[in-house]
């Protein structure tokens, strides 16, 4: 009888095989196979590097307390958390469906005793009959002829691998996060530092003014207006004291857990933080297909595919088998008493015979699978202009960097002959009240420059799939 049970067990795996899923083909990328081109992305396109993808985000970012930073972030960030606690939930409910596949051997064991009246027995007396089994067996296995099982486990497959992705994708997101908030800490830092000096300078100026007024060369205009520069920077000292203060509460959001801010979040020196590790976007558009959050999309549209598989074979008979082999007796001494022994064979076969319920699960199946296509293709076309637009700033930022360091080369020396031609006498105070708030926005304006180039050396990082690793 254990060679029969086997054999009956091992014929029915191999039968259930088939798949009425539909084979699944990647669709084509629905953006074009070449970056854009044009005046904006002549400098991006011809600069060298490895691609953004197999470079490990301790290599690109190379000051060491941007580093230790990040580190922090990936190990207390709930983001990240939560998304390797569902990689790890969808990873079990992945182990359930493809259990489901293979028999579940179970061991049952069942004893009762009970009293029958004497008017129900054949003999005219009390009776207490009694029954003890024990049986080892497989019950209501249903054989996966039509692959309905196996598409199920498929679609746990993808599911759980769509969680990796995201956890990837979540990653890249806190590494470029948490980059851009240490940048932005270092600008308004810088912005801090020069209102301060800013407010220092327009403080010596106005009490050097004040004197002039008491010995009648100067005017009270001049001296209101001098009074106006030193109130502007005292107000912006302020603001960018706030600013500092934002971008330290968003960097210890970021990291999840607080930081020493006289240490860890101390400005660098924007010489260490940049230049970061030279990347390449590439020739094609094709590198976009391993970003993380693309793969995720490819993953959750083979989900769906198999679903289908799932749906199409509810449509078909389901084959369930029910086997097991064991001892009983009347009495629990002769419950192992040769003669004892017990089988069973059930199969049951249920077939749908009339149930628009599952025509319509089948209609629902395919329209979410042409839902998550459109998803797909638009995951593709997003990452296809934030790669785009990162790379039109990469072409462009340089020469505007180089403008602004030549602008405000040229506020500097336009203020030093302004003051000069006041303090001789030849200028009113207007004249050098023009040209300090030239220079003082030339120089703010330069500082958001330098963030933005460093930023953006940071996006276009991510948005190729840097970080991931």
């Amino acid at each position: 009888m254990n060679k029969r049970l086997s054999i009956l067990l091992g014929a029915a795996l191999m039968i259930g095989g088939c798949s009425l899923a539909p084979s699944f083909t990647q669709p084509e990328a629905p953006v074009p196979e070449a970056w854009p081109s044009g005046p904006a992305y002549a400098a991006a396109g011809n600069t060298p590097g490895a691609p953004a993808a197999e470079i490990p985000w301790r290599e690109f970012f190379t000051d060491e307390r941007l580093q230790q930073i990040i580190e922090k972030a990936l190990v207390n960030n709930r983001d990240l958390r939560l998304a390797a606690l569902n990689v790890q939930r969808a990873r079990a409910i992945y182990g359930i469906q493809r259990s489901a596949l293979y028999p579940a051997v179970d061991a049952t064991a069942n004893g009762s005793k009970q009293r029958t009246p004497a008017d129900l027995t054949s003999s005219g007396e009390v009776d207490y009959p009694e029954k003890y089994d024990v049986n080892l067996g497989v019950f209501a296995w249903e054989i996966d002829f039509f692959g309905r099982i196996r598409s199920l486990k498929d679609q746990a497959l993808e599911s759980y691998l769509a969680t990796e992705q995201a956890r990837r994708s979540t990653q890249i997101l806190i590494i470029s996060a948490v980059a851009e908030a240490y940048l932005a800490l270092d600008a308004d830092k810088e912005n801090l530092n020069l209102a301060q000096t800013t407010l220092e300078a327009q403080q010596a100026a106005y009490q050097l003014i004040k004197r002039r007024v008491e010995v009648g060369i100067a005017s009270e205009l001049d001296l209101n207006r001098a009074q106006t520069q030193v109130d502007i920077a005292r107000g912006d000292r302020s603001r960018f004291t706030q600013l500092v203060a934002q971008d330290q509460n968003a960097l210890n959001f970021l990291v999840g857990t607080p930081m020493d801010v006289q240490d860890e979040m101390r400005s660098p020196d924007p010489a260490d933080v940049g230049p970061f590790k030279a990347i390449s976007a590439g020739i094609s558009s094709e590198v976009l297909l391993k970003r993380p959050d693309i793969l995720q999309a490819e993953n959750i549209l083979k989900a769906a595919n198999a679903n289908i598989g799932a749906a199409r074979a509810s449509l078909f008979p389901r084959i369930s088998l029910t086997t097991a082999i064991g001892t009983a007796s009347s009495e629990l001494s002769g419950l192992f008493a040769s003669g004892s022994g017990t089988w069973l064979f059930a199969p049951q076969i249920a077939m749908p015979v009339f149930d628009a319920r599952l025509w319509s699960a089948l209609d629902v199946t395919k329209a979410e699978k042409e839902i998550v296509l459109v998803q797909y293709e638009k995951a593709i076309q997003t990452a296809f202009r934030e790669v785009a637009d990162a790379l039109a700033v990469q072409g462009t930022i340089d020469e505007r960097l180089a403008a602004q360091q030549s602008l405000v080369g040229a506020a500097s020396e336009t203020y030093r002959l302004s003051a000069a031609r006041y303090t001789k006498g030849i200028d009113n105070y207007l004249s050098v009240l023009d040209a300090h708030r030239s220079l003082y926005a030339a120089q703010q304006a330069l500082v958001y420059l330098r963030l933005a180039k460093w930023a953006n050396q940071v996006r276009l990082y991510a948005v190729l799939g840097g970080g991931a690793g």
